[in-house]
């Protein structure tokens, strides 16, 4: 009994908003949290429209290896992660996907236009509010939080 109610508190804990319990601030990220997804989607749309030129055009010239995969890898860490995102669905893991596909864009951005603020800043929020979410959850209204509301241990 012990450690079912040990793994469900885990459970619990994996999927749990770190955020604030104001319906108001609730609300509003929400509305961030789709925002920033929605908006990412057609970034991993568009690489998958070329995939060969994104390869060719950003990984190799970062120096990563096996560019189509990698590219690959973006768009559907783009398409995927942002659409869990919004969803509030795996939340956090969703949010540490786009996160690191941000930070590899700010290296692409930094190598090849050095500090030209236009490139690097769009990559810059983006990354920034992913880490919101990385840290602090989906929030009241996503499917974390009824997740969560099944592993919760009852206060019998």
């Amino acid at each position: 009994m012990a450690t079912t109610q040990t793994n469900n508190s885990l459970l619990a804990a994996i999927f749990k908003s770190n955020s604030s319990d104001n319906i108001l601030f609730q609300i509003v990220w929400l509305i961030v949290r789709i925002l920033a997804s929605v908006l990412m989607i057609h970034n991993g749309l568009d690489k998958l429209e070329d995939v060969p030129g994104f390869a060719e055009n950003v990984v190799t010239v970062i120096g990563l290896p096996f560019p189509i995969l990698f590219t690959y890898c973006a768009a559907y860490a783009e398409i995927i992660g942002a659409g869990f995102l919004a969803l509030g669905l795996f939340t956090r893991l969703s949010a540490l996907s786009l996160v690191i596909t941000m930070l590899v864009a700010i290296y692409f951005h930094l190598k090849v236009d050095g500090i030209a603020i236009a490139p690097l800043e769009t990559a810059s929020l983006y990354s920034l509010s992913y880490i919101l979410f990385a840290v602090n959850g989906g929030g009241l209204f996503s499917i974390d939080n009824l997740i969560k509301k099944k592993f919760e241990p009852s206060a019998d």
